[in-house]
Order: C-alpha cells, then structure tokens, then sequence
C-alpha cells in the first residue's frame, strides 16, 4: 500500500482491535503488500487489513482458520477475545487473529513436511467449497492476455508465459483421483516456527489440486520426507508456480515490493525450473 492508504490501514486496524475492547497503544508493520499485517501492542494482536474489495478473500480466510482450528490443524488461529469474523472499518476488510513470536532457529525440512503432513490430514476432515488450482492458473492466464492489464509485458514474454501457464495446467489438472484441498501457497514466509512448533498462515489461498502442489511450495528438501510424493509433479507444480509469481509481478496492479527485480527473477526463475523438469 502506499503511504496514505497504509495510514488509514493502520488506523483501521487500531480502531477495530480498540473497539472490541483491546488496549492497543502502537502498531507495528509486519508486512506491506496489497494488503497489510499489524501487530497491536500490548494487546498482541495481529490485524490483517484489506481493501473493501477484497473483503470475500477475508471471509473466506476467516471461515477456512475456523474449520481447521476446529480439527487440530497446525494453523494461526484468530483471537478469542474477539467475534470471529471480518470488520469493516473506512473502507478496509479487518480481521484479528492471535499474534505468535516467531522462534529464532530455524525450521527443519522434516519439521516442515511433518506439518504438511498433520495439515493435510487436517484439510481432509473438513468441508469447504474452495476453487480448483487451475482456478487461479486461469486468472494468471487473464492478466497475461490482456495488454491492458499488463502494459509493461514484453510480447515475447507475454508468449512464453501464456503457452508455460496453459501447457502446465493442462499438464498437472489432466487427473483429478489425488486432489484435496490445499494451503495454496505455503511458502517459508506462509510458515511460522513458533512456541506451539510450525503454524501456517495465509489461509486464503486454499484450493482443490494434488499435495504436490503444495510441496512445490516449499524447499527441495521437504518433499524427500513426505512419503508418496510423486517427485516428477513437483518439479512442474513448481515450474507454474513460478510462472503464476512472474504473471502477478507483471500486473500494472501489483504492489509487491521490488517489483521491478522480481519481474526480471520470475522469469529467471522459471526458466531454470523448465530446464530441469521440462513443461510436460
């Protein structure tokens, strides 16, 4: 966000938290995208904080942190003190959730494939109607297609990701036995080591698709302790998830920081992991 809107982000945060009765005496900026992360203190609190318009993808966060809590998932859990759902406050989708210290050391990839594991297990147990992985391939496809919303995409790469995007997708959605729902994108930083061990956060990307996907998330070595990981799916669930990060950065839209290094990665990135794996 930018300055103006991230100041009325924060103060959104902070009179919600303070209207539900929490003492908050300073918030702290944990993270600045398209939406925003506070910590409220000394309520210790963290608010995440949307535009209006994306108050669907925060209720929908908010209904699938519910459910998992309920099964014992290992997810960041929304504040007790507070009713569980989404506030509106000036234009902002704002909800509560407990705020966690992070632990220094770092976590370990059986640590990490153990709570893919125990979330997994989690995701099967409960009911939700979430969109499909290919779901989300196709709104990166749109933004690809339309020059319009990505201005700035040179054509020759504008051809190399719409044909990297639909092959990969038609690839990895073809078979559908193995699906279940998903995180969506449990990278490290979608990864808390905390007191309680290894908690996900960023629930609003949970989807339907095969685990794999979810692996391809996280580092190379976490897929070796999950038993019955299909090695050849990671390796091109990985291979689109680069291409859907390259499609977001090339957004007029996108506030991502560094977005100008990150276009130019992407894509680096993707074709690195094509040499590897191959598109098919």
């Amino acid at each position: 966000m930018q300055p103006l809107e991230l100041r009325r982000a924060v103060e959104a945060g902070r009179a919600t938290a303070s209207d539900a009765g929490l003492r908050v005496d300073d918030v702290v900026v944990i993270h600045n995208s398209d939406r925003v992360a506070l910590r409220l203190v000394p309520c210790d609190v963290l608010a995440r904080v949307a535009p209006a318009g994306h108050l669907a993808d925060s209720e929908f966060e908010v209904a699938v942190a519910r459910r998992l809590a309920a099964v014992g998932a290992p997810v960041a859990e929304l504040d007790p003190r507070v009713e569980p759902r989404v506030f509106l406050r000036d234009a902002f989708a704002v909800s509560l959730w407990t705020y966690y210290e992070p632990v220094a050391s770092e976590i370990t990839p059986s640590a990490y494939a153990d709570a893919f594991l125990r979330h997994h297990a989690a995701l099967r147990r409960i009911d939700l109607d979430a969109p499909r992985f290919t779901d989300r391939v196709a709104a990166a496809l749109a933004e690809v297609n339309d020059p319009e919303r990505s201005p700035e995409l040179p054509a020759s790469e504008r051809e190399f990701l719409r044909n990297t995007l639909g092959g990969l997708s038609a690839a990895i959605g073809a078979g559908h036995a193995g699906d279940q729902l998903l995180h969506g994108e449990p990278h490290p930083g979608n990864l808390l080591n905390t007191r309680r061990g290894p908690l996900f956060v960023d629930l609003a990307t949970c989807c339907g698709g095969p685990v794999e996907f979810d692996l391809a998330h996280a580092p190379e070595e976490v897929a070796q302790h999950y038993a019955g990981a299909d090695h050849g799916l990671i390796a091109q669930c990985r291979a689109l998830n680069w291409a859907m990060f390259s499609a977001w950065r090339w957004r007029r839209t996108d506030q991502m920081p560094d977005r100008a290094h990150w276009r130019v990665a992407g894509l680096n990135h993707l074709r690195e992991t094509l040499d590897r794996c191959g598109p098919g």
